[in-house]
């Protein structure tokens, strides 16, 4: 019997019912204790390794459970605590972790932004002035549960210094070698003591080199991983990358590590192995079953590729496994009863991929013909469902007609903006919100018993109206500028288009994890995708009727609802942008009709869809400016589109900003408000913007002094009369009364400070 060893990279940390998630908000809101949270996610933590190993799993991932977010869990191991909370050394407690990553009281949230190019948000490490210590070595409090319970030898999975360093901040480029040095034996520390626990294989993830990393990164990694070679001897280290190609091949390749994992989805790994080879001395763990996606893997297709890596290894020099960590796909398909039997037949969640791995590694230790009934099971279920992709050759005969022409509004913002001041008539630094309003518990389970058929349609529609009325009424007397009606009907951003756009399926318990216990549940792109009735329209004209101030409809834009779909191949996914961009054209032609005059079309998944590798940068960004010039293209002159983005390197992206043409852009800046801000002071630009004042992903409710500095801070280098105030993002997840609370403060910094604008204009 061959060697070859079965792996996975990281496992969802939600459970099936999303048990994490109630557990965690338990205990915020006060409702368990602290040690019912430890007891609840232990059991989750548990029960995902034990599902790893009744399914054979050779290399089961330990360490890659957290209570938030691996990257936070990484600083408190080092004891990496921003000056503002109150830590004085020693293993960081359960609620300065929580604050770190919520905001407590005066202390605000650590930065969030996006894990590389996919919608999971990890909390950004502040190195400002950090003694880092290894204060709690997690990897091995886990591996020795996962052995002493379990009886797993488990494989800790540990997030690489370098990668760390690269997403922190707080400190100078000149900096980083020196930094390097200081966490180098802290790192050698942890190993050690795996070492001596038993452990044999560490997993370190490296994705960093998977992006254009220069000299200096990778000279840092060869200093690394050649300390830990001589400082832990005994420990077998994969070298984790993946998220598409590694960059540096041959130098990673020659790293004194045991293995080398590549993704050989999403990446030109094989291309790779053609031109360089690979040393023989190493393990390939080849990363076969796409860990970002949720179609099933041709099982045919992905033996032959791993025979044709097997070639370029010694015998038994080879691991399969996923491309990336299952915490990007939900937890197991078992659950759903209504979708589409055919399309159910072709999906593949996280415990369905770990079956997949488990056969392919069979296949290849054994041979083809072991596993010939997976194989012809499997070309069945993806041959029906190729069989059912629902075409539409009127709209892909309207995007291969598509122009340069079909996506330009029908003024320049020059002249669009004075039409629409004139229309619209609103006060210096409007102010307003991003779209959606609390959904309180009651919202949720109205809904839940509406999808159950528990009350009808008529009641819930009544239900969802109360709640638009209440809420138009509570910021008019919170004297909100620019209103919006909530989205109370709608269960997430995305999969309520996806619900009611032709070509998409949504599943029940398809949720992903997005930030903190924020999960959200993409739906599935299996067809051409057209518009055939309103959509957004009958909500937002009751809204409007309800106040003689402008309120926004809301729309999610082309490029968002590509990211966050899961999107099968059958069609090129630039393609697929552009028919939603077509299909939301004519839900904006409807809200218009409708006489709804300002429409926000959000794009927060904009910056998160780039390619790691800049060579597609261009590429992809001219996609999605297109996309979204294609949806607002037909848009009256007078008719003011917005738009709102996420938490992002904005820098990257500016010329793509500008190029949307949107006449409103609001930005998701909060935690990170000086360095956003700076990018607007190098660069130009014209049109109005909103850079979010305060924190919604935070309970704590800001002072009015806080916000008048985030907003003189920002008019400092944009005009004021380009400037509107709003929170950073939707205010979904927020309670009722700290929303009403932080806007009523929001509204009365505004105030203040156009009023200081006033009488200073009129000295």
């Amino acid at each position: 019997m061959s060697n070859i060893k079965s792996s996975n990279l990281g496992y969802p940390r939600i459970g099936e019912h999303r048990e994490w998630k109630r557990a965690l908000e338990g205990f915020w809101n006060g409702e368990i204790t602290q040690s019912e949270l430890i007891e609840k996610t232990d059991a989750i933590r548990l029960n995902n390794l034990k599902k790893q190993q009744e399914q054979g799993i050779d290399l089961i991932p330990v360490g890659d459970f957290s209570l938030y977010d691996h990257v936070l869990d990484t600083s408190a191991t080092f004891g990496v605590v921003p000056d503002r909370y109150d830590y004085n050394g020693g293993k960081v407690d359960v609620n300065t972790y929580f604050s770190i990553a919520r905001g407590l009281d005066e202390a605000i949230a650590s930065e969030m932004t996006k894990w590389f190019n996919t919608n999971y948000h990890y909390i950004v490490p502040e190195l400002n002035d950090a003694s880092p210590k290894l204060v709690d070595n997690r990897a091995l409090t886990y591996y020795k549960e996962a052995k002493e319970t379990l009886g797993i030898d488990g494989k800790p999975v540990i997030l690489g210094p370098i990668t760390y360093l690269q997403l922190s901040k707080g400190y100078e480029a000149s900096e980083f070698a020196g930094l390097v040095d200081t966490f180098l034996p802290l790192y050698v520390q942890i190993l050690q003591e795996l070492q001596e626990a038993g452990a044999t294989w560490v997993q370190i993830d490296e994705p960093i080199f998977s992006t254009n990393v220069g000299e200096e990164v990778i000279a840092a990694a060869e200093k690394v991983y050649r300390t830990f070679a001589e400082e832990v001897p005994g420990i077998q280290i994969i070298f984790q990358t993946y998220f598409e190609k590694v960059f540096h091949y041959e130098r990673i390749t020659q790293l004194p590590v045991k293995a080398i994992g590549l993704d050989f989805v999403h990446g030109d790994s094989l291309a790779l192995l053609n031109t360089y080879g690979f040393p023989k001395d190493k393990v390939l763990a080849a990363g076969i079953v796409d860990g970002r996606n949720v179609w099933r893997a041709n099982i045919d297709e992905k033996l032959t590729t791993l025979e044709t890596i097997k070639q370029f290894v010694s015998e038994d020099q080879l691991i399969v496994q996923p491309s990336s960590s299952l915490l990007h796909v939900p937890v197991t398909k078992t659950l759903e009863q209504k979708i589409d039997p055919v399309i159910l037949g072709g999906l593949s969640f996280a415990d369905e991929k770990l079956t997949e791995i488990v056969t392919l590694t069979k296949g290849l230790q054994t041979g083809r013909k072991a596993i010939e009934a997976e194989i012809d099971e499997v070309n069945e279920a993806l041959s029906q469902l190729q069989a059912t992709y629902r075409s539409n050759d009127d709209v892909r005969t309207a995007v291969s007609e598509l122009t340069e022409a079909d996506a330009k509004r029908g003024a320049p913002f020059a002249e669009r903006i004075a039409l629409q001041d004139e229309r619209l008539n609103l006060p210096l630094l409007p102010t307003t919100t991003i779209g959606s309003l609390p959904q309180t518990p009651e919202v949720r389970g109205t809904r839940t018993k509406w999808r159950k058929g528990e009350i009808t349609d008529a009641k819930y529609e009544q239900f969802v109206k109360d709640n638009i009325s209440r809420w138009i009424e509570i910021q008019e007397e919170l004297d909100i500028d620019v209103l919006v009606h909530g989205e109370f009907e709608r269960n997430d951003m995305v999969e309520y288009f996806g619900e009611k756009f032709n070509g998409f399926s949504v599943t029940e318990y398809g949720w992903v994890q997005s930030y903190g216990s924020r999960c959200v549940k993409p739906p599935l792109i299996f067809g051409d995708v057209s518009w055939d009735q309103p959509i957004t329209v009958k909500e937002s004209v009751y809204a409007q009727s309800l106040t003689d101030r402008f309120v926004k409809g809301m729309l999610t834009g082309p490029v968002t609802i590509l990211n966050w779909s899961f999107v099968h191949d059958t069609t090129p996914r630039y393609d697929i942008m552009k028919q939603i961009g077509l299909a939301l054209q004519k839900e904006i032609n409807a809200l218009e009709e409708n006489d709804i005059k300002i429409i926000q079309v959000d794009e927060p998944a904009l910056r998160e869809g780039l390619p790691l590798d800049q060579a597609k940068w261009d590429a992809y960004l001219e996609a999605a400016a297109y996309a979204f010039r294609l949806a607002t293209a037909t848009a009256a002159n007078d008719t003011q589109i917005h738009t709102h983005m996420c938490y992002s390197n904005f820098e990257d992206i500016f010329d793509c900003i500008d190029a949307l043409d949107a006449d409103v852009i609001s930005i998701e800046t909060s935690r990170s408000h000086g360095e956003l801000v700076s990018t607007f002071e190098d660069n130009t630009y014209t049109k109005e913007i909103g850079l979010g004042v305060y924190d919604i992903h935070s309970p704590r409710i800001p002072s009015v002094d806080e916000l008048k500095q985030n907003i003189q801070r920002a008019l400092q280098s944009i005009p004021s009369k380009q400037f509107w105030v709003n929170p950073d993002c939707g205010l979904k997840t927020r309670k009722e009364k700290e929303t009403v609370n932080a806007l009523q403060v929001m509204v009365e910094a505004a105030k203040e400070i156009r009023e200081e604008l006033l009488v200073k204009k009129s000295n």
